[in-house]
């Protein structure tokens, strides 16, 4: 199953130049990375990154992340993914440029 972290420009060029990253301030501060599911990802653009252009989507197999990987409530009691150790490049499968198009974000995976 693929599970998706959205980073801002800076964060992606740090991931690529160290190979692993703590992920965003919002991760540092609540101690693991935020995963979203496709179903969750839109509103996750929409809630915490609305309007901001420059990022990049990181698509990244569940199953390879073992028990690092745990399923817990967010909003509304939805389960999301959350990663309790850095992410890595070698978890990446893909990544694809979001684009801003008349305010909303693009994903490539629509």
């Amino acid at each position: 199953m693929l599970i998706y972290k959205v980073l801002r420009g800076p964060e992606w060029a740090q991931l690529e130049r160290d190979g692993e990253t703590q992920g965003a301030p919002v991760d540092l501060a609540d101690g693991f990375v935020h995963l979203s599911t496709g179903e969750q990802l839109g509103e996750t653009l929409a809630r915490h990154f609305a309007g901001e252009d420059g990022l990049v989507l990181l698509a990244c197999e569940a199953e390879g992340m073992g028990d690092a990987l745990r399923w817990e409530p967010s909003r509304g009691g939805a389960l999301f993914p959350h990663l309790y150790r850095r992410l890595r490049m070698d978890d990446i499968a893909f990544t694809h440029p979001i684009v801003l198009r008349d305010e909303r974000h693009l994903t490539g995976i629509e």
